[in-house]
């Protein structure tokens, strides 16, 4: 058993691929090993795509639990390849997250979701255009909505382009006073996309 620990202790040399193996085989420790190796790298790709720390957490979680899973049935064949086969597990339950809510658009399986990523997509058909020009309708009655301060900063960001240094001077409110009402802007939005039942999809 000590030697045994000592071998984990020293897992810094060891490889994804024979950690794998070892926890395939029976040995606890190895999984602890991996999530400690990957967990910073994991959780800032799921937080980049979320945006929201209990939801990162949530997923987070759930990947590993995935992984667990698929290892104990037996069904991994990513040899050598462990974190990219992680990140794509995470990243799939980032889409199923979004899906499940209903919030984001789905365009193109493109891998990165947000409420107006919609809005940029320059390779869609001509059905595709229609019901972009709808969603955008949609948004934008949406966005007239909001509290009147949210309103102000999320137009001067989403269809202004302007940076939050420029919507603090323009508002005359400091920068994380906008960034706040953003953050908040776009929390409004995606209750009000649920309330009124807007599928955000083609």
């Amino acid at each position: 058993m000590c030697a045994h620990k000592s071998n984990v202790m020293n897992s810094k040399s060891i490889s994804d691929a024979i950690l794998v193996s070892q926890y395939i085989k029976g040995d606890e420790p190895s999984l602890s090993v991996l999530i400690k190796r990957h967990q910073q790298r994991l959780y800032s790709f799921i937080y980049s795509k979320v945006y929201d720390r209990d939801v990162t957490e949530d997923v987070f979680q759930d990947t590993f639990i995935k992984v667990i899973r698929t290892l104990k049935r037996g069904n991994y064949n990513e040899e050598g390849k462990f974190l990219p086969w992680v990140m794509r597990i995470a990243h799939n339950l980032v889409i199923d997250h979004f899906r499940k809510n209903n919030r984001m658009p789905k365009f193109n399986n493109s891998g990165d979701f947000d409420i107006f990523s919609v809005l940029s997509d320059g390779a869609l058909n001509a059905e595709g255009e229609l019901v972009k020009s709808q969603i955008v309708q949609d948004i934008r009655d949406l966005v007239e909505e909001l509290p009147e301060e949210q309103k102000t900063v999320l137009v001067m960001r989403m269809y202004n382009d302007m940076s939050f240094k420029e919507i603090s001077e323009n508002t005359g409110v400091s920068i994380n006073t906008a960034l706040g009402r953003m953050r908040y802007a776009l929390i409004n939005l995606r209750k009000l996309i649920e309330t009124h039942n807007i599928i955000l999809t083609n």
